[in-house]
């Protein structure tokens, strides 16, 4: 599975990225994010799409993964 690391990015770059990854890899990604704000843009977004979402917190960052 495709792993992105938006680290460091604001909204909307993180959901414009995991977007673009979806494009590429329809069947389901991992996406980086290191704040609340894009944690949950990120997780509504791909909610939307139709993807199960689930959320790992390690240390100071979020693994969403997304399956279809």
């Amino acid at each position: 599975m495709k792993r992105i690391d938006t680290c460091g990015m604001s909204c909307p770059q993180p959901v414009l990225m995991t977007k673009k990854s979806l494009e590429e890899n329809p069947e389901g990604l991992d996406v980086i994010v290191d704040n609340n704000t894009a944690k949950g843009n990120v997780e509504r977004f791909l909610k939307n799409a139709g993807y199960t979402v689930s959320i790992k917190e390690e240390e100071d960052i979020f693994i969403i993964e997304a399956k279809k």
